[in-house]
């Protein structure tokens, strides 16, 4: 009888590259903190990183971004071990990627934009979602054309599709600007849709989740809504918006699942993403997700409150959810033991005395994938909703006026 064994396909290999310049006022271990993050996002991709390179500059070469000599010891390095992908963290112009794609001859580059690009593409599932990823990726690809031919396909037929005198770029040019112009209206389309889909909606309270990628959002909108949203431990794994209608005891809300946020988000998804992130601007009530088990979740807390700021005209009410708390190890002291505790070994009270529950915001501890503290959370979202829905419809209020708050043996509603 034969027999046919099954081997894993092998993982692409990926060296990454990342300056920490004067300018930008980047360290070198702040730049080895963004490789790890770029590392991540390498995995996510499909692709394992096996080297990375750093360098310091008082600001990025024009030409190549690194130094010459820099840029020689890559190639070196992806020669002798046949490494066919090269991956910058930074947004490399036009002419830094063609000229590097002529030191590198034979190499795949990416910058930090185009890998995560690359995922939203591999990610979208709707229509709409597919739709936003292209429009973006046409918007990177444009400028860029002149250093890196491709034959793409054509639309329009052979026969008389070049004008007089007119190159093939010239040609790719003009198919991509007229690919961009569809895809916008298209979008269009989109967005009108779902503000008539906001407006049916009526009155009822939206709450959106927010946070940075991978701060475990999709798990809590399951425990929440009781839905199916992917959940899994990897960066963007969900890019369309999921709007679920939920109760927290009687009074109903919408609950909207949005993409996650990253440092450097490239503009053009920001642009492209506009009816995904008019979820936030409509939004009653915000619950920004945080990691607090991520060794750099600060920063991530900034990034998002940075993007939120561009995004709304003014602050709205926010109850920060850190997540996540079960990676944390508590382990009683001796009372004679001296020694400081470690952050990893915080207990809860630990980390309700922390700056963290200063911020002027409701704040909550929680575990969403052990169900933890999940019954303080809902009651911080009632408190606040149930505000809200008297507000809006007064002459329903003595239904849930006097109402107790759900007790923490109840199900979830």
């Amino acid at each position: 009888m034969t027999q046919f064994h099954y081997t894993a396909k092998e993982k692409e290999r990926a060296v990454l590259v990342g300056v920490a310049t004067r300018e930008n006022n980047n360290s070198l271990e702040t730049v080895r903190e963004h490789l790890d993050e770029l590392a991540f996002l390498v995995e996510t991709a499909g692709a394992e990183a096996v080297k990375r390179f750093t360098q310091s500059l008082d600001h990025p070469l024009a030409a190549t971004l690194v130094g010459k000599g820099k840029l020689a010891e890559i190639q070196a390095y992806v020669e002798e071990n046949d490494i066919p992908l090269v991956v910058f963290d930074e947004e490399l112009t036009p002419t830094q990627l063609r000229n590097i794609e002529n030191a590198l001859k034979g190499r795949k580059i990416l910058d930090r934009t185009n890998l995560i690009l690359d995922i939203f593409a591999n990610r979208a599932r709707t229509a709409e979602a597919k739709a936003q990823v292209e429009l973006a990726q046409y918007q990177y690809l444009l400028p860029r054309l002149s250093g890196m031919w491709t034959h793409l396909e054509r639309q329009k037929g052979g026969i008389g599709l070049r004008g007089p005198g007119e190159t093939e770029i010239e040609t790719d040019r003009r198919i991509i600007r007229d690919k961009i112009s569809r895809l916008k209206e298209q979008l269009q389309r989109v967005d009108r849709q779902m503000a008539t889909q906001r407006a049916n909606r009526g009155k009822l309270a939206r709450v959106a989740l927010v946070g940075y990628t991978n701060a475990g959002k999709s798990t809590l909108m399951n425990l929440l809504s009781k839905s199916d949203v992917l959940a899994e431990n990897k960066l963007f794994a969900t890019l369309d918006t999921t709007v679920r209608k939920i109760a927290i005891h009687n009074v109903p809300l919408l609950l909207a699942d949005t993409v996650g946020f990253i440092r450097k988000l490239p503009h053009h998804l920001v642009e492209s993403f506009k009816s995904t992130l008019d979820e936030v601007r409509e939004a009653d009530l915000i619950l920004h997700l945080v990691d607090v088990s991520h060794p750099r979740f600060e920063q991530q807390l900034q990034t998002v409150n940075e993007t939120l700021a561009e995004l709304l005209d003014a602050p709205k009410p926010t109850i920060l959810v850190f997540n996540k708390i079960d990676a944390f190890t508590y382990i009683k002291k001796e009372e004679d033991d001296l020694t400081p505790v470690e952050r990893q070994n915080y207990s809860l009270e630990d980390l309700k005395q922390t700056w963290m529950s200063k911020q002027g915001l409701d704040c909550v501890y929680i575990s969403a994938l052990r169900r933890e503290n999940i019954d303080e959370l809902r009651e911080k979202i009632y408190l606040i909703v149930r505000e809200i829905h008297s507000a809006r419809f007064p002459f329903n209020s003595f239904l849930y006026a006097d109402s107790p708050l759900p007790s923490p043996s109840s199900p979830l509603d």
